[in-house]
């Protein structure tokens, strides 16, 4: 009746009436009444239900309604009864809609009810196809890990791992977390044992077995009833060799938890005797000894609690009668001592062939005093070392051995190691020839303590030993002999190559370490005949190094066999090449020339030029000097000279300077000062640029004091034009003193004309020093454009063939080139001196033309050329007083005489003319060109010269 109560609900009532298995006729219908009362809703659905009970969006939709109205109800509300029997009357119908079920168990979750709970999800499981399986899955196993009954949780996952394995892990987490550690150990070992298996967390097997190895190491009991743990951290050991220190660790905390010490200890001694790195060896013997100290703690803990009681039978490591503290506190000192010989066995293991390490091992029993195991080490080490691979100097290893016999008295025994030691192949021949070496060296001190001991026999019959070893080391084996006919007969090579893969024992006879130590016994020990003939067979061997030759003829010489020493030097002097024949050269000189000296002119001539034919130049000059030493002393002075002028052609670059210099020496000591003066020209032609004009200084310095001005004067000219003022003030500085001392004012000007022109040159390198430059340099294109600009102010034209806008630059002092004007020869000191008196000019009509105009101060020109301040003749400062000397008429010439004399005229004219204001007697070059240039400043203002 209320359903009816209007004409609207009464037009859908018709519809459906006409067709009730219309599904979009009941869909309106309850669209239109959303607003109505639950139960109104709740009638249509029924009917609808009734008449379509398959339609999973009329059961949905019901059960949703039904589910919302008890939102925030409680569980024991009546109406949840009444929405459980409606999920089931829809599963009725709709048991394959894995909604359906999961909003079923959802709602019966929420109910607490776990019984019909799990009985649904089963429902579910066994309704439901394969492939939807997870999704029941995943609820079920939220919910029954939140349910809170372990069996039933452990049973569900049991089934659940039987539809996919995969997730097995989660399984473990849960049943660690739940406390089922022996089951979560099995599960995890089947994950672990499994080689297919993937952890969906991303863990690796080696994750997988380290967790393994930590469940059984901290829960001992629970697990050891259903796995074998020994076992299994042993198989990890095999398994994953980088975390061995790890898994004895483990493995003996198994059995420290399962309170069996002693086993524990076992399993810390087998871990240190087999790890193979210091870090595990490091992790290993700290677990130890912490250990070890923690036993002696609860000992002493024990003791403190059970003053008068007998310790507990139930602790079996220490269900000791008496007081075992001792014991214990020596057992951990004990452990901590043994840690350097631990270690050194965890490095051997490591490289069983390193010799250095082996060496340590018995640094350490022999500072403990522990010899029986120092044989036992030395006794090991020879038998492990192989010298193929060894590290090192396996050779050392039976030194050392022997040497440690010999140390306590017992040579025989340190003989037969020695001769055991002979025996190996080593990998290089000087292993084997140190051992001979030693061999022979342990037999001289036998025969010093013999000595020492007052025992003549038995001194003798060492030294005796000694060189017997040194001969058994020199005499060429038998096989070696056949070996070297069969190469001989085959025709092959006697290289490195050939003698790869001869043993080590055939090729000891040409040790250079054996026959110098073999040769060292014979001239001590042996007789004059055998010591040659030892000598005579290395040179045969052709093994001979310099020094042995050197050690030879010095022998002979001792002996006074001279010619068989100088036979031995020619011998040696054929054998070798520059640089190592040197020392047998000089040594060979000298030996001859202190035996002869000048009786044997000709021969020691001879030996002095084979010796400098193929001298290279570095070593020419010592035997140069040698020559014309020689030639002094015992020859001609002109063959000294023509030796030392070879010596300068001979010698470096660098010892040419040198070399001149004494040669100038030499030769003014013999002939004079002026027989020099060829010498000096041809060291300046040949030195470089540097050394040139040291010799030029030098030079023109003995001009000087021979009084030959104008040689003086003309070599300072040439030297100079290689000489840098920037770089060498001091060859300036001289040029200056001298034409101040002996000059006037032409030459003056020539030198600071050629100075301007040489720095103006120096100026274009590329290796000027800049940071003596006081102004920066500019580029020929920027001084070119700012040269135009200048001449465009001062209304001056260039020349056709002016170098200044020509582009013509200047690339050496001195250098000739083509002008552009008329074809002239033209030198770049005459075209600077051209533009400076062209820019002089220019300068100079500006300055009158502002002195005319107002009156004002002249502007300064930036771009002047600033001239040597040193030398500025306009500079208004006091000029030095400049030294006076008559220069004789001949240098000037007649016309340049007459004018020097009508100038002399004019000035005494002046003199007297005024009055007494300058009252020098005599008056310097640059006082007078200071003084004309101010008069002729005065007559240009006068007279309005443009």
């Amino acid at each position: 009746r209320n359903v009816l109560a209007n004409e609207e609900s009464l037009r859908y009532e018709e519809e459906i009436s006409r067709n009730p298995y219309l599904l979009d006729s009941w869909l309106k219908y309850l669209e239109f009444k959303k607003d109505g009362k639950p139960s109104e809703r709740h009638f249509i659905h029924e009917r609808a239900l009734k008449c379509l009970p398959r339609s999973y969006k009329l059961w949905r939709q019901y059960l949703q309604e039904r589910g919302a109205q008890l939102a925030g109800k409680s569980i024991a509300d009546k109406r949840y009864r009444i929405l459980v029997n409606t999920y089931e009357r829809a599963l009725v119908h709709l048991h394959k809609m894995p909604r359906i079920w999961l909003d079923y168990c959802a709602v019966l979750a929420k109910l607490k009810r776990g019984t019909l709970t799990r009985r649904t999800f089963d429902r579910a499981l066994q309704a439901l196809p394969i492939t939807q399986h997870d999704r029941v899955w995943n609820l079920y196993l939220e919910w029954v890990r939140d349910f809170g009954v372990k069996d039933t949780a452990i049973r569900v996952y049991r089934r659940y791992l039987q539809y996919d394995p995969q997730h097995r892990e989660e399984f473990v987490d849960y049943l660690e977390s739940a406390g089922s550690v022996e089951e979560a150990a099995q599960q995890l070992a089947v994950c672990v044992n499994d080689d297919d298996f993937v952890s969906p967390g991303g863990h690796s097997k080696h994750q997988l077995w380290m967790r393994l190895c930590d469940m059984c190491a901290k829960h001992p009991k629970e697990v050891s009833g259903s796995l074998k743990v020994d076992a299994i951290i042993r198989s990890g050991l095999a398994r994953f060799t980088d975390e061995v220190g790890r898994l004895w660790c483990k493995l003996a905390d198994y059995y420290i938890r399962m309170g069996q010490f002693e086993r524990a200890r076992d399993i810390y001694e087998e871990g240190i005797n087999s790890v193979t790195t210091v870090r595990d060896f490091t992790a290993i013997f700290d677990a130890y000894a912490q250990f070890e100290e923690s036993v002696i703690s609860a000992k002493m803990q024990q003791e403190e609690e059970d003053d008068d009681e007998e310790e507990d039978e139930e602790e079996e490591d220490m269900d000791v009668e008496g007081n075992d503290m001792d014991l214990r506190l020596a057992r951990l000192e004990h452990l901590m001592e043994r840690r350097p010989i631990l270690l050194s066995s965890v490095l051997l293991r490591q490289n069983p062939h390193n010799v250095a390490e082996w060496h340590k091992r018995v640094k350490l029993y022999k500072d403990a005093n522990d010899a029986r195991n120092v044989i036992q080490t030395f006794a090991e080490a020879v038998k492990t070392v192989d010298p193929e691979h060894a590290t090192g100097k396996p050779h050392t290893l039976w030194l050392s051995f022997a040497e440690f016999y010999e140390t306590h008295g017992d040579i025989d025994s340190s003989r037969q190691i020695l001769e055991k030691a002979c025996a190996v192949e080593y990998k290089t021949v000087d292993d084997l020839a140190s051992v001979f070496c030693s061999w022979g060296e342990m037999e001289l001190r036998q025969a010093e303590v013999a000595t020492e001991e007052g025992d003549p026999d038995g001194a003798a019959e060492a030294y005796q030993s000694a060189l017997t070893v040194m001969q058994r080391a020199t005499a060429e084996p038998s096989l070696a002999v056949r070996r070297r006919r069969m190469m001989e007969a085959s025709g092959a090579g006697k290289g490195d190559a050939m003698m790869e893969g001869v043993p080590c024992a055939e090729r000891v006879h040409k040790s250079v370490k054996v026959w110098t130590f073999y040769l060292d016994l014979e001239e001590s020990l042996g007789t004059i005949e055998t010591a040659k003939a030892a000598y005579d067979r290395v040179l045969e061997l052709r093994i001979a190094t310099p020094q042995i030759v050197l050690n030879y003829s010095t022998f002979l010489e001792e002996n006074k066999y001279f010619e068989e020493s100088f036979t031995v030097f020619e011998k040696g002097i054929a054998t070798f090449n520059w640089p190592h024949v040197k020392p047998l050269w000089h040594r060979y000189l000298d030996q001859f020339i202190a035996r002869y000296g000048g009786t044997k002119l000709e021969r020691a001539r001879d030996l002095f030029e084979q010796a400098v034919s193929k001298c290279p130049a570095d070593c020419a000059a010592e035997l140069y000097l040698k020559y014309a030493k020689l030639e002094e002393e015992h020859g001609l002075v002109r063959h000294a000279m023509g030796v030392y002028d070879r010596a300068t052609r001979a010698v470096t670059d660098k010892q040419k300077l040198d070399m001149y210099m004494l040669y100038i020496k030499k030769a003014e000591s013999y002939y004079g000062v002026t027989r020099t003066r060829e010498i000096h020209e041809v060291a300046i032609k040949s030195l470089p640029d540097k050394e040139a004009q040291q010799m030029s200084l030098t030079y023109a310095t003995m001009e000087k004091k021979l009084g030959e001005v104008d040689r003086a004067r003309a070599i300072f000219s040439h030297g100079g034009q290689f000489t840098n003022p920037r770089r060498e003030p001091k060859y300036w500085k001289e040029w200056h003193d001298f034409e101040v001392a002996h000059g006037n004012e032409d030459t003056f000007r020539d030198m600071l004309r050629i100075k301007r022109s040489v720095q103006t040159a120096f100026a274009q390198e590329t290796f000027h020093d800049m940071g003596n430059s006081e102004a920066p340099v500019q580029s020929d294109a920027e001084a070119l454009a700012k040269q135009a600009e200048r001449d465009a102010r001062l209304g001056i034209t260039p020349a056709a063939g002016d170098p200044g806008t020509a582009g013509v630059g200047v690339n050496a002092a001195g250098v000739k080139r083509k002008a552009a004007e008329g074809g002239a020869a033209e030198t770049d000191m005459e075209a600077l001196e051209r533009q400076a008196s062209k820019i002089m000019a220019a300068t100079k009509q500006a300055e009158l033309d502002a002195a005319t105009n107002g009156g004002g101060a002249a502007e300064e020109n930036p771009e002047e050329i600033d001239l040597d301040e040193e030398f500025d003749l306009d500079d208004e400062g006091e000029v030095e007083s400049v030294q006076q000397k008559a220069v004789p008429a001949a240098v000037f010439g007649e016309t340049l005489a007459k004018s020097r004399d009508e100038a002399l005229a004019k000035e005494a004219e002046e003199k007297a003319n005024g009055g007494g204001e300058e009252q020098e007697d005599r008056m310097g070059a640059l006082e007078r060109m200071k003084r004309e240039a101010e008069k002729e400043e005065k007559a240009k203002k006068h007279t309005g010269w443009r």
